[in-house]
């Protein structure tokens, strides 16, 4: 009890004791394996590309466009994050890509061990891409690094165009900015120049490209992108 004022004040732990940053320790444990990733990745030449939105952005659908466009192009592998379910797998596998489903359980992100252990179900593809289409989630893919070459963050026009202010981190390490079901556009209140004028105001540098996946509009400008991976 404290004597001054009778309450259970905190006990001073023991000399012997010592604390551990845990963030720190799964930070920098994913950081090594993380730079593992990346000589995996060259030394099996592949280019690595990791997809991060929100929920219902399109990553999936603009996968399957992305592929089957890229058939007979670029071999290509993909890696699935979901916390449940193996229904993207599925429809990636449709495409006739090979594709691994993690399902994370209450985890909102993929880590670098996870993508890992991934890759070694996957068949060699040498010179191709590998596309990771992350959890959908803001937050959490932000902190970890898969090892990847390229972050493609999506947003798409059924969101709100403050997303970049809200979420300042996912945007911040992104390679590219894709604004997605532009489709959409005539029937939502979504500014894409404001949209635009949020991200660069977090990376003033960060390119971006307004598509749609469904109607097939900027995907040869995303088609020529991943080409320069």
């Amino acid at each position: 009890m404290c004597g001054h004022c009778g309450c259970d004040s905190p006990k001073a732990p023991p000399a012997d004791s010592r604390i551990i940053d845990v963030h720190r320790d799964l930070m920098e444990a994913n950081a090594r394996e993380a730079a593992h990733n990346r000589e995996h990745f060259r030394a099996l030449e592949l280019s690595a590309v990791n997809l991060v939105s929100s929920p219902g952005a399109g990553k999936t659908t603009l996968l399957e466009r992305t592929l089957k466009r890229l058939q007979g192009r670029r071999p290509a592998l993909v890696i699935e994050g979901d916390q449940q379910t193996e229904l993207d797998a599925a429809r990636i596998r449709a495409t006739g890509t090979p594709a691994v489903q993690i399902q994370t359980g209450q985890a909102c992100h993929l880590d670098a061990a996870m993508v890992h252990r991934a890759l070694h179900q996957l068949p060699p593809a040498p010179g191709g891409l590998l596309l990771i289409e992350n959890v959908g989630n803001l937050i959490c893919p932000a902190m970890f690094d898969l090892g990847e070459q390229a972050r493609v963050v999506l947003v798409s026009v059924t969101e709100g165009d403050d997303k970049p202010l809200k979420y300042p981190g996912i945007f911040r390490d992104a390679d590219l900015l894709l604004i997605t079901k532009t489709d959409l556009l005539p029937y939502v209140p979504f500014d894409v120049d404001r949209c635009l004028e949020h991200a660069r105001c977090i990376r003033p540098d960060l390119p971006a490209l307004p598509l749609s996946a469904t109607r097939g509009v900027g995907m040869d400008v995303w088609l020529d992108w991943l080409e320069a991976r």
